[in-house]
């Protein structure tokens, strides 16, 4: 976690209900420049809800925040862990959760920004935890995983629990494995499991940055070729000789994975970089269908980056305005 630390104690949510701005959008849609706004304009620090930016040597492939951005408002989550250590949604919660309150006793707006759906709402709606995991059943799954593929699990995940299913497909290899080890464990389906979540202790207000499918789309290839001018490849190739494997959870994301092929392999460098346009595209789209479910979602459209500060000033008032 990292930041400078700027304390208001005269903040408008002290000693108030607490109250959480909660910024979502698909990649490259614009969060980072919109959060730093926010957090300016309401005393606010941001608890990023990213399940890749938490990882270290990982920059440019996640769209981190630059160091200058990192030392402008205080952020939490960015860096806190090595690319080989595991980290799931339920710690992420738990985490976060304390991290609030920590901001709240320092008189500041939490503003929680990401585009990674589950861990936000295992945030704010709680995330069930399996007090009777199994050690061999999870074993054995893995090493079917290993066997079978992740196509095969899937399936079976299809028969057992098709409403968990639906949100997966055969990349997310922990979520099927975990899945099928809940419902094999205690025989009920880890999404019957989930309604047991226990909800945080704030308000949450949320708010959504829309764009035009095809606007957004010529921004996220914009932003890929970005990256690869600014040193993708390279950060891939450091990450590498640091030992770290192209199999890790970590890396097995849309930007590192197409490099890791491309080093690998031998993939050419220009079918490299359409392979992660068109996995990022891919991405974005999830997302979207994702959050476009969670009607609590309050949507700003924008069409270009001048109108981000316009967007940010509309969500500022908006959120002040709100009766909680």
């Amino acid at each position: 976690m990292s930041g400078n630390n700027i304390s208001h104690p005269d903040s408008p949510n002290v000693h108030q209900e607490k109250k959480v701005l909660v910024l979502v959008g698909p990649t490259a849609s614009g969060k980072t420049s919109v959060s730093l706004n926010l957090a300016k304009q309401l005393h606010g620090e941001i608890v990023s809800a990213d399940s890749r930016q938490v990882y270290r040597f990982m920059n440019i492939g996640t769209a981190k925040p630059s160091k200058e951005e990192l030392q402008q408002v205080r952020h939490h989550f960015i860096d806190i862990l090595l690319p080989n250590q595991d980290y799931n949604a339920s710690e992420y919660s738990k985490q976060a959760r304390r991290v609030i309150d920590e901001i709240f006793v320092r008189g500041n707006l939490p503003i929680v920004v990401g585009g990674s759906g589950l861990y936000i709402k295992a945030l704010v709606d709680g995330f069930f935890e399996i007090d009777s995991t199994n050690n061999q059943v999870r074993s054995r799954l893995n090493e079917r995983l290993l066997k079978e593929g992740a196509e095969v699990l899937l399936k079976e995940l299809q028969k057992v629990d098709p409403l968990a299913a639906t949100s997966m497909v055969s990349g997310n290899k922990k979520r099927i494995v975990r899945a099928l080890e809940a419902f094999y464990v205690s025989g009920i389906p880890i999404s019957q499991l989930q309604k047991k979540n226990v909800a945080a202790n704030f308000t949450p207000y949320f708010v959504g940055l829309t764009w035009e499918r095809k606007l957004l789309y010529e921004r996220i290839n914009r932003r890929v070729d970005a990256m690869v001018e600014e040193g993708l490849i390279d950060e891939v190739k450091e990450l590498y000789k640091l030992g770290y494997s192209s199999e890790l959870n970590s890396l097995q994301t849309v930007g590192y994975k197409e490099v890791f092929e491309h080093i690998l392999t031998g993939l050419p460098r220009e079918q490299m970089i359409e392979l992660i346009k068109r996995n990022s595209r891919r991405y974005a789209k999830r997302q979207f269908t994702w959050f476009r479910a969670d009607t609590r979602i309050k949507w700003f459209e924008t069409g270009n980056e001048s109108d981000l500060l316009q967007v940010s000033d509309e969500i500022t008032k908006h959120f002040q305005n709100q009766s909680f």
